[in-house]
């Protein structure tokens, strides 16, 4: 390594120390597979200094700071005055979160086919990533008690566990690179700081994170752009930051409820959320902290429009069902709600029921069109609710679809 001065990018309006640089050596590979021939020359690198954020304190523009404040008021106004009454719906609107902040990194599925990967069913390598996706985050509102290093290595490790070429819940102990060449991080659009800075850089930005000064978003903005830039992993950086944003809002008692999906408020204009963390590590934070703020006001108008779709359907369903009134076929409709694709076992684990006992319930909705039976290869059959997997598939439209700032 090349100990130089550190040299911070230029920013139109700094408010925010910038990243610096160091330089390091590079030395390339030839050839494939582990044999390959290690070439005797290197070629210099510039990797990311991150600054310490611990102590520091934004000045933040004024019109901005409204903004967020407004959209913190929003959220919390959301989740007092509807989280009890769409309890039921929690579940929902977590997953929702889980998928749109994969589709944030290209990685989509159908409903139907996440929530039956949640059952073990092959439904694609997409659907099973975004299963642990909605495991990573119900294991982050778990740990809002405390943000550490070991809660945060623990959301990865769910979130990636299958993925051993990744080390799951390990900081990475090499260099990582965002730009189009896999080969070397030479003339990547991003070098994430060297490995050996990981572990102080995430235990500055836990302390950070755990601030009671700044306030809210600000605070879940900084973090999550924070975290970005250390990029701690070797993959599942995103998924993992935005997972942590879920733990602050909940942390905070913004949401003690359920969790709104941010990330498909952030969907709306992508290349506008990657463009704000760019001008983070220019050192101007306004742009980060107003497109959470206005992700959050998209998500919640996105929400609403789904628990409104979400309650017209299950108010349908009394005048559609016929079984007698002390039948379990009445409480597995606020079931299949929660999991719009069940199996034998999840429906009597949830009713608390015998295995044998659930079939006259299933077949109960399904003789009034409430839900379907399809077999699944090696699984046998699975009943779904094409109704609500329909809203959550619309859900997720509306979050892609892109919006005029």
């Amino acid at each position: 390594m090349s100990s130089g001065n550190l040299e911070p990018a230029q920013s139109n309006a700094p408010n925010w120390p910038p990243i610096g640089a160091e330089t390091y050596d590079w030395t390339s590979r030839s050839g494939f597979g582990p044999s390959a021939a290690i070439h005797a020359g290197s070629v210099k690198y510039d990797s990311s200094v991150p600054p310490t954020i611990a102590d520091r304190t934004p000045a933040i523009d004024p019109e901005v700071a409204a903004v967020a404040e407004e959209a913190i008021r929003e959220l919390s106004r959301f989740d007092a005055e509807l989280g009890f009454q769409i309890a039921g719906f929690a579940p929902v609107l977590l997953r929702s979160e889980a998928a749109s902040s994969s589709q944030i990194e290209n990685l989509t599925a159908s409903a139907r086919a996440i929530f039956s990967a949640e059952l073990g069913a092959r439904s694609g390598s997409n659907a099973e990533l975004i299963a642990a996706n909605t495991n990573a985050l119900l294991t982050a509102l778990k740990s809002a008690d405390s943000i550490s290093s070991d809660s945060i290595r623990t959301i990865h490790q769910v979130l990636m566990g299958t993925q051993t070429r990744h080390t799951p819940g390990e900081f990475r102990d090499e260099q990582v690179w965002i730009g189009t060449r896999a080969d070397s991080p030479v003339g990547a659009e991003f070098v994430p700081p060297h490995h050996s800075r990981v572990p102080e850089l995430i235990k500055d930005l836990t302390a950070f994170a755990e601030r009671a000064d700044v306030p809210a978003m600000t605070a879940i903005a900084i973090t999550h752009a924070q975290f970005e830039t250390i990029h701690p992993f070797t993959d599942g950086n995103g998924r993992t930051g935005r997972a942590i944003v879920q733990t602050m809002l909940r942390q905070r008692g913004i949401t003690r409820n359920v969790a709104v999906p941010v990330s498909a408020g952030l969907l709306a204009d992508v290349s506008r959320y990657h463009s704000a963390l760019t001008e983070y590590r220019r050192g101007n934070v306004d742009p980060i902290i107003r497109i959470f703020a206005e992700a959050a006001f998209r998500a919640i108008d996105n929400s609403t429009q789904l628990v409104t779709d979400l309650r017209r359907i299950r108010e349908s369903w009394d005048s559609k069902l016929t079984a007698r009134k002390n039948s379990n076929a009445w409480r597995l409709l606020d079931i299949l709600i929660e999991h719009p694709v069940l199996n034998s076992a999840t429906a009597a684990e949830e009713l608390r029921v015998a295995q044998p006992n659930i079939y006259p319930p299933l077949k109960a909705l399904v003789d009034a069109g409430i839900a379907n039976s399809k077999a699944e290869h090696g699984f046998g059959p699975f009943w779904r609710s094409d109704e609500i997997l329909a809203a959550i598939d619309a859900f997720a439209q509306r979050a892609g679809r892109r919006q005029n700032s």
